[in-house]
């Protein structure tokens, strides 16, 4: 019996001993962890997502740490924006789908550029400019803002977002192939000025019109395409347009690395699935050999050139050159020299992290050609789907502008943009000079900021009276007139211009009766000022140009000016960080 009772006081002092160390813990939690061995597979798959965990920490510190040192502009291209996920009802983790792989270093190279500033008419009588129809600057903008932070000021070329819109312009009726269209009306960042709206709308093609194409792809294949939004997504972009083109066209594929090389001679476009193999096969790896691709891409374009038929090669890259031929200046002289054998150009551009916008618009500008940045497959369509025949057919080269401002009328002027794009006042009529070309269908638009006689503005600088000479003006200068635009082009297959004058009365209307060509083209160059936070802004803000596009959205099929306004909105949470 005593054995029993020892016993018994054993297992008493045992159990509350036991009972005494698990408390604090809570063992009676401890099932519904549900804890099992890991396999050496789930091992590796937990350390690979900790490591990704990681890289998101040292994102999301770089992100605060910018944001401390209130750097709007610091290259963190694969970060959202955090507020936009949190006011959807995500996470930020969710971001990280855009993270592929994370970008800290950044190489992106854009051209400097210095706002156009206010001319005196009695000194600078002349403005003289190309046009230009390249988009590109506009989808970079959108990739800026949509990865969560405002671009870089000289990433923004305020004419490339107003003419990334059409806008509805009569159709030409003339002997001409486009349409000259104006307006006069308030400028909207600072009411006492007068804006002044100029518009272009390219002839539309009809089927029978359109010349059968000489296409070669010249496609960049080097080890920086790797990344998803450049080799995978140029090559899906490449198939929309193979898919949309006729039998009667013809396209080669000339790939370039570390040297050029011929991937497909010129094949009919018939043969769809000999061409789409032909780009499947394509792979990124090696140095950047731009300079060889170039003067390959030329020489295919040339042996199979169509007379009287449309000849292009088109250039697909992230503009990262680094083998032979590979300076902006280099690659534009060999663009100059081949432009002359009537083969155009257009330059597609892809990615982030090391792209090199600025290399890319002088190659194109040298080149007869236009500029497009593809940032995403909607984005390939328009330029390859929606506005393929704007994009592939030329219908007037060499396209210049000139405005004589009636110095009674006009105390200063301004044109907004086209800074790369200005020329002497003597180019306008020389027919050497290269200008802009006008594809069909496309609309071109300008606009003019004027400072009216008698207007006091801290833009207009005293200058002492001349000792020597005095300013005379004409008869002419007492009329209504408040401007006199000409312009000069070509066609696509002659080397002597013609020349078209119009003149532009001096009657404004109030921008509430503003037509909504008028507005949204104000509101698209109000946003780009605010972008480029520029001395001329005067009272614009996101708000006024947000409400300017509403009112001008007008009739909006595929939602381009939508998405405009949704930008607005992303810029102006940015710009209160």
């Amino acid at each position: 019996m005593q054995k029993y009772v020892f016993i018994f006081c054993i297992l008493t002092t045992i159990f509350l001993g036991c009972r005494s160390t698990h408390k604090p813990v809570q063992a009676e939690k401890e099932p519904e962890r549900q804890v099992e061995v890991p396999k050496v597979e789930d091992s590796k798959k937990d350390a690979q997502k900790n490591q990704e965990a990681d890289q998101l920490v040292r994102i999301e510190e770089v992100a605060i740490t910018t944001r401390e040192r209130k750097v709007k502009n610091m290259p963190l291209d694969r970060l959202q924006i955090m507020s936009k996920s949190m006011t959807a009802g995500g996470e930020f983790m969710s971001a990280r789908a855009d993270i592929l792989p994370p970008v800290l270093h950044n190489t992106e190279e854009y051209s400097k550029i210095n706002d156009n500033v206010f001319l005196s008419p009695g000194t600078n009588p002349l403005s003289t400019f190309s046009i230009d129809v390249d988009a590109a600057s506009y989808a970079n903008v959108r990739r800026f803002l949509n990865s969560g932070r405002l671009p870089y000021k000289d990433a923004v070329r305020i004419e490339e977002l107003i003419n990334y819109f059409n806008y509805d312009y009569e159709d030409p009726k003339g002997e001409h192939p486009f349409s000259v269209m104006t307006e006069v009306s308030q400028a909207p960042w600072n009411p006492d000025h007068k804006l002044v709206h100029i518009g272009l709308q390219g002839k539309k093609l009809n089927y029978e019109e359109m010349k059968p194409s000489n296409l070669v792809f010249l496609v960049d294949v080097s080890g920086s395409m790797r990344s998803p939004n450049k080799l995978p997504l140029l090559k899906s972009a490449f198939k929309l347009l193979v898919k949309n083109l006729d039998d009667r066209d013809r396209i080669a594929i000339v790939a370039y690395a570390g040297a050029a090389g011929l991937v497909l001679p010129s094949t009919p476009a018939k043969e769809r699935s000999t061409i789409l193999s032909a780009l499947d096969k394509l792979e990124a790896g090696g140095s950047t050999a731009g300079g060889a691709g170039i003067k390959l891409a030329y020489k295919v374009a040339k042996e199979n050139l169509i007379e009287d038929g449309n000849n292009r090669v088109i250039l697909a890259t992230d503009g990262d050159f680094n083998v032979g031929v590979s300076s902006t200046s280099e690659l534009v002289r060999t663009i100059e020299e081949k432009r002359n054998d009537g083969i155009f150009l257009t330059i597609c551009g892809f990615g982030m992290g090391n792209y090199k916008d600025g290399r890319m618009e002088s190659i194109s500008n040298a080149g007869n050609g236009n500029y497009f940045y593809i940032d995403n497959i909607m984005e390939a369509n328009k330029v390859f789907v929606k506005e393929m025949r704007a994009t592939l057919f030329t219908i007037a080269k060499d396209v210049k502008i000139q405005i004589e401002f009636n110095p009674a009328k006009v105390q200063a002027y301004r044109l907004i943009g086209y800074e790369n794009r200005m020329l002497k006042s003597e180019d306008f009529n020389d027919d050497k000079k290269d200008a802009g070309e006008l594809g069909a269908g496309h609309t071109v638009t300008a606009l003019y900021e004027i400072i009216p006689v008698g207007v006091k503005s801290d833009f207009i600088k005293s200058v002492d009276e001349l000792k020597y000479q005095k300013g005379q003006i004409t008869n002419q200068a007492g009329s209504d007139e408040l401007m006199t635009v000409k312009l000069r082009y070509k066609r696509p297959k002659e080397d002597t211009s013609q020349l078209l004058s119009i003149v532009i009365k001096d009657k404004a209307t109030k921008l509430a009766k503003s037509s909504n060509n008028f507005k949204f083209s104000a509101a698209v160059a109000e946003f780009g000022m605010l972008l480029r936070d520029s001395e001329f802004k005067g009272q614009a803000s996101y708000e006024h140009a947000l409400k300017l596009a509403k009112e001008g959205k007008g009739e909006d099929l595929e939602g381009y000016r939508s998405e405009f306004v949704q930008l607005v909105k992303k810029a102006a949470l940015l710009a209160l960080n």
